[in-house]
Parts: structure tokens; sequence; C-alpha cells
């Protein structure tokens, strides 16, 4: 049996051989997560033994990261806008790039009305979950074509004790009210770069939560044209982007008639959202 250094030199050095872009830290949080250790204690207790079972189950975690399963599918932990979310292969982990949408969201959205909120392409229920943490008076709907993507957003709901509705819905299908705020994280990526991801999202991840069809603009297109009918007037259509797709999806909303337009950068620097008002003089159609 190894001591607390020795697994974690090998689950380092194990990820490091397979490719993972960050083995040591990965092999530290793999730690932490099968021994519920803090790294205080792992400092004063790192000549120690584990028992054996869990020096089995690091093991074995530690084999799955280096095939490139994703860390948060083997915790089915991940934590965005300060929330701890369970997540599974039927949905996209939380990125923390994803939060410059709940900010600007939050920023349209006074803390003290009760607002309505529509989270279309909810998966994990994240961004949904997240606005209405920190809008308590506002209810939320999310959406989704995938019923799995839905039961794990209905769980994450449950366990952070935050109420909302999920429909399963192809888009506006079965969507019948009208919203303050429709935001969405839609598929982005164009099919033809899918194949380029790293593995761990081109295996592992939902394929239908990532392609975006030829363009990558596919669902934005259809949303945006359909999306003035469900929004209350001067109501707030919000998205997340590519980097490259900032200027397609502005004008794509300009010439639906959306006003206010604007894009913001992620911490990189990178177009990461674009959001506009409704124009009430215009008719979408």
């Amino acid at each position: 049996m190894k001591n607390y250094r020795e697994l974690l030199e090998f689950g380092k050095s194990r990820l490091e051989e397979q490719g993972i872009e960050n083995p040591r830290l990965d092999a530290w949080f793999l730690m932490e997560y099968v021994f519920q250790i803090s790294r205080t204690w792992y400092f004063l207790h790192e000549e120690e033994q584990p028992g054996e079972k869990e020096e089995k189950q690091y093991i074995e975690l530690i084999e799955k990261r280096g095939a490139h399963i994703p860390l948060q599918q083997l915790t089915h932990e991940a934590y965005f806008y300060g929330l701890k979310f369970y997540v599974d292969e039927n949905v996209l982990a939380p990125r923390q790039d994803t939060e410059i949408l709940v900010e600007q969201v939050l920023e349209n959205l006074p803390g003290d009305q009760e607002l309505e909120i529509l989270d279309m392409c909810t998966g994990s229920g994240c961004i949904l979950l997240s606005i209405l943490a920190n809008r308590p008076k506002a209810r939320g709907i999310g959406a989704d074509l995938s019923e799995k993507a839905l039961a794990v957003a209905e769980k994450n709901g449950r366990d952070l004790g935050i109420k909302a509705r999920w429909i399963h819905s192809d888009l506006f299908e079965k969507i019948q009210e009208q919203y303050d705020v429709i935001v969405s994280n839609p598929p982005y990526i164009r099919t033809d770069v899918i194949q380029g991801l790293m593995e761990e999202v081109r295996l592992y991840e939902p394929y239908m939560a990532l392609d975006g069809h030829d363009d990558g603009l596919y669902f934005y297109r259809k949303i945006i044209a359909q999306a003035g009918d469900y929004l209350k007037p001067e109501g707030l259509l919000a998205f997340e982007i590519g980097y490259d797709q900032g200027e397609a999806v502005s004008s794509l909303m300009k010439t639906q008639g959306y006003t206010q337009v604007h894009v913001f950068k992620d911490l990189a620097g990178l177009d990461r959202v674009v959001t506009g008002r409704k124009n009430q003089e215009e008719k979408y159609v």
C-alpha cells in the first residue's frame, strides 16, 4: 500500500503520461474528493496510509481521468457562480466563461421585482439557478430538448433549494407565456470543428449540446426569430456566444429589430455574451 504522498505522486505521473493538461491539479482534486481531506490535513499526514478501499477508488479514478473522462463527470461536482452543481455525461459541465452571461443578466434585473425568466437550452440548469439564487423574487423556467438534461437540472434545483419549473421542449414548441428575460447558451460550435476539440469535450460531453450545425449560428437564428413573441415589451434577450460570433449574432439581433444590442467580453478579452432589448414597435414573426 502507498501513503498519501506516494499516491499523489502516482496520480500526477500517470495523468502526465496520458497528456492531461493539469496533471498535478487533477490528481489533487481526485485525492480531495476520494479521501475528503484538505491540503492542510494532507501536509500533516502525507506519510500515513489511507484505507485499502479508498486507495483502490483513487487509482480507478486516476485511470479514468487518464482516459480523458472529464473531472466533473468523475466527481459529479462542478462549481459555478459560487454554487455547487451535480453534473454527469448528459450535460455540459458549467464553464467559468458562462458566469459572464449570468453577470450581465443580473445587472439588468432589479433585485426587488417579481420577474419572469426563461432559460432556453438549460442543460444542467446552472444559468437559471444562479440567477434565481441572486434574485429570490424572480420566477424561472428552464427548457431543453433533452429529458436527461432536465432531470439533472431538476436535481440541482432540488439540491440547492431553489424553485424553478422545467419543460421538455424543442426550443419554443411548448412555451406559452411571455418573459422579462430570455437567456440562452445554445449549441454554437460548427460541426466541422467538433472533431478537433479536446478529447474531454469531443468524446464525453453530449454532442447535441455542442453542435451548432454548419456555421454555428443555427440555434441563434431560430431563437432570435421566435423570441420576440415570448418577450414582454423591452424584454431582454441574452446569449452566450463563441469567441468569433459577436458580430454575426449582433447582426442577427439587429436585423430582427432588437435594440440596445451589446457584446461583452470574458476575462480573456474574447467576445462571450450578446444582449439586446425587444423593440416594442417591431413585429416579430
